[in-house]
């Protein structure tokens, strides 16, 4: 009652006071706090005095006030917009622009109209800063919109690209042409309005820099809908950009959008080299791959032709099969079938099939210029599918096809097929028994490792105390004041060359006793104290108890291992080779061998697999090389969530990652390693243990509606950065600098040198990291800021953030 009594007043003094609509509001979200009711009533009274002549305020607006009032509270408790959702906002301004000049099918002067405006420049402007991880209310960079405008509505578009690009050189005549940010504006608003105007048109096979279809969900379309097919294959794809490609890129884009001021300045940036745009990586090793704002967005407009041809090779293959049986029932008709097919929940019930009929079915999948095609049926209608879809790529695409390609039996192919950074191979789900076996057996084969780890330390510790023992008894025989002369001691004595000292005269009886029990088979000095020393000394009755020990936990180990590898292999001879098993399915592997080799080449590993301290690192602050390793550790979570082993990537990052990190630490404070995972809480920074991975993983997968779960905003930032180089520190120049991170317009306190890891060769790989890093970018010395340097090792940015062209080397 006290409210209702309470707001009753407030609108009696919003009518009384006579103020106009547009001030009644704020009179009384004002008056709201006023401490006394006879006070508020005097006020009024003065005003109403003092206004008189001016029209009265209604009781419905004084009722919308409050409404507004509850709206400006509501918004106050909001939380605040996160960086993507910034970036969808500026987005949607630029898409109303866009979609003002469409008319009858077609998009009209959109380069002059939206680009060329000073609005949508400050809004790509914008972007470009939430790329950069940049707060929007932090100083900007003196850039006039207005005066960039006038200069693209002009038409200067060569010396526009020409005086915002730097070229990278390095020996050999190689280089790559890098944007400043005048045209990293311009490329990014016109990355937005190509956005606009194709993202509805693509196919629902394409994946990759897109929303909603990204690189997790063309992994879960293999591994879900398509089932188990009978043959399956990839595209391997690879050609740089060339005349014929830009001609019939350019020709797709004339479809939909009639600006020939547009069509020139694509023209002109790819005469200049700025778009590296390429399919399938770069043949010779170096280059960026798909690196650049426009390079996905292209990408895919030229590839959709492609996913429209994979549909109607599907309907010709499916709804009209040649080989079918003429049906007059036009409820039996193949194509009427094959529609129901393509239904969603329309599933394939034998009554409705057509006896004779092959049931033949054609999936196709293409993430950005990667390309897995599987089929079911016979293998002549799968090579048929090959071939036209060769000869499409080839002939209307002008792209070049590795002549390796050929077809995949999946029921008897064991190595998979190589797609999207991952193995994709059929396997049978294991039974419960066949599990339970499993378990068992691992369980007894690490109860034996533990066990023989333990009869080695003990031997090896016996072993060292053999020596150190041996050590001291020929120093005493030095010392005749003992009297410590034995027979043994005086035999050995003999052999002792006049002047020799003690440790090299200990070190000579060494050699020779090595070179008698030839200790050059052996793998290292550990082996040789445990086995000739200590071993040979224990009980015999000891001894033939643990050998015989461990030889029946290894015979148990072979001969399950044995039967059960006879069962799996009985139970795939009697599948047949177009009969697909019920336990079957289609299986996404991490490439654990090919990660393993890039931890070796990151620093982090030694040749053999053991973690090791990066010593690149030593010299940086503790957050930065915290940040470093926890960024390994973030890309390849979010990259291989969703595998089938991630599991053993766990205990990979575990065993080599955070162990490398803990020893860079011990490095740099040159303290043991348990104190230094008790002193730095790496938890805490993104760096867990084993069974911690499944909080991180729920705490870094965002929902699929999230807008940071959006691959087309994302895309570049999370897929480069850390491990594709490393950043090492210089000493200061003379002049002061700015952070190179455009937007940024912070101090950067040192220099740093980019050190390229990468340096893979076509075909490659895809591990969550840019595949190849362009080697003319090694070397270069840019100036980074504290918080920007954490961002690269962290993954927030990318290389493609930075801008190379404020200090020439």
């Amino acid at each position: 009652m006290s409210f209702l009594a309470s707001g009753r007043a407030r609108l009696l003094r919003g009518i009384s006071s006579h103020r106009p609509p547009q001030q009644g509001r704020y009179t009384t979200c004002f008056r709201r706090y006023k401490a006394h009711f006879l006070l508020d009533g005097i006020e009024d009274a003065a005003e109403s005095a003092a206004g008189s002549q001016e029209p009265p305020v209604s009781l419905a607006k004084s009722l919308a006030s409050l409404a507004e009032e509850s709206t400006i509270a509501a918004q106050r408790q909001r939380k605040p917009l996160s960086r993507m959702e910034r970036k969808r906002l500026a987005e949607l301004r630029i898409k109303k622009r866009v979609k003002a000049q469409y008319l009858n099918g077609k998009f009209y002067d959109l380069m002059g109209k939206v680009v060329a405006s000073a609005d949508t420049l400050e809004d790509a402007y914008d972007i470009v800063r939430l790329n950069s991880n940049v707060d929007l209310a932090s100083p900007r960079d003196d850039v006039c919109f207005i005066a960039l405008a006038e200069q693209l509505r002009s038409g200067e578009f060569d010396i526009a690209v020409n005086s915002f690009s730097v070229a990278a050189k390095r020996q050999g005549g190689e280089r790559i042409v890098l944007p400043r940010l005048n045209l990293k504006v311009i490329q990014e608003a016109v990355r937005v309005v190509l956005e606009v105007v194709y993202r509805p048109q693509f196919s629902k096979i394409s994946h990759g820099c897109r929303s909603g279809r990204g690189y997790h969900s063309a992994l879960r379309f293999i591994s879900t809908e398509i089932g188990f097919p009978d043959w399956c294959f990839t595209v391997p794809l690879y050609k740089e950009v060339d005349s014929d490609v830009v001609l019939k890129l350019i020709s797709q884009i004339q479809e939909k959008i009639v600006d020939d001021q547009l069509v020139a300045f694509m023209q002109d940036m790819f005469d200049a080299e700025v778009i590296n745009l390429v399919f399938g990586g770069f043949p010779k090793g170096h280059g960026v791959p798909q690196e650049g704002v426009l390079a996905p967005i292209l990408m895919n407009i030229y590839l959709d032709s492609f996913d429209h041809e994979v549909f109607r090779i599907c309907m010709k293959h499916e709804g009209l099969y040649s080989g079918a049986k003429n049906v007059t029932d036009n409820q039996g008709s193949k194509l009427r079938h094959w529609f129901r097919s393509q239904m969603k929940d329309g599933d394939l019930n034998n009554e409705d099939q057509t006896e004779g009929q092959p049931n033949v079915r054609l999936y196709a999948c293409r993430y950005m210029d990667e390309i897995f095609v599987a089929v079911v049926g016979s293998r002549d209608i799968a090579e048929t599918v090959k071939s036209e879809v060769v000869d499409y790529l080839s002939k209307s695409l002008y792209l070049k096809v590795d002549d390796g390609l050929c077809l995949v039996p999946v029921k008897k192919d064991s190595r998979g097929l190589q797609f999207a950074g991952t193995v994709v191979k059929a396997a049978t789900k294991e039974s419960a028994a066949l599990k339970t076996v499993h378990k068992l057996k691992e369980k007894v084969r690490l109860f034996a490792c533990q066990k023989q780890e333990i009869w080695d330390a003990m031997n090896l510790r016996l072993g060292k105390k053999w020596l150190a023992y041996g050590l001291r008894r020929v120093k005493e025989s030095e010392i005749k004041s003992l009297g410590l002369s034995t027979p043994l001691l005086d035999h050995i004595a003999q052999f002792r060359k006049e002047g020799m000292k003690t440790d090299h005269w200990f070190k000579t009886l060494l050699k020779v006793w090595m070179q008698d029990i030839n200790a050059k088979n052996e793998a290292n000095e550990e082996v040789l104290l445990s086995k000739y020393i200590a071993e040979p000394a224990l009980p015999q009755e000891l001894r033939d108890a643990f050998n015989n020990f461990q030889k029946q936990a290894n015979d148990y180990i072979s001969s399950e291992t044995a039967a059960t590898e006879a069962l799996l292999s009985s139970l795939k001879n009697k599948e047949s080779m177009y009969t697909c098993p019920d336990d079957a399915a289609i299986k996404i592997y991490a490439p654990l061998s090919y990660i393993k080799k890039c931890l070796n080449r990151y620093g982090v590993t030694n040749l053999e697999g053991f973690p090791k301290h990066v010593s690149a690192l030593v010299l940086q602050d503790d957050e930065l090389i915290i940040s470093w390793f926890a960024g390994i550790i973030h890309r390849w979570v979010r990259w291989f969530s969703e595998v089938d082993n991630f599991k053993e990537l766990q205990l990979m990052l575990v065993e080599c990652v955070r162990k490398s990190c803990i020893r860079t630490l011990s490095a740099k404070y040159r303290m043991y390693e348990k104190l230094t995972e008790k002193r730095f809480e790496l938890d805490d920074y993104g760096i867990p243990m084993v069974e911690d991975f499944e909080a991180m993983i729920a705490q870094l997968e965002p929902s699929s509606s999230s807008v940071s779960a959006d691959e087309a905003l994302t895309y570049g930032i999370s897929s480069s950065g850390l491990c594709v180089l490393t950043l090492s520190r210089v000493r200061v120049p003379a002049r002061k600098f700015n952070c190179f991170v455009m937007g940024c317009q912070s101090s950067s306190p040192s220099l740093y040198i980019i050190h390229v890891k990468e340096k893979q060769r076509f075909p490659g790989w895809r591990t969550g990291f840019s595949s190849s890093i362009h080697g003319s970018l090694n070397g270069r010395r840019i100036g980074l800021c504290t918080q920007h340097v954490k961002d690269l090792y962290l993954g927030q940015i990318s290389l493609q953030s930075v801008d190379f062209g404020v200090l020439i080397r």
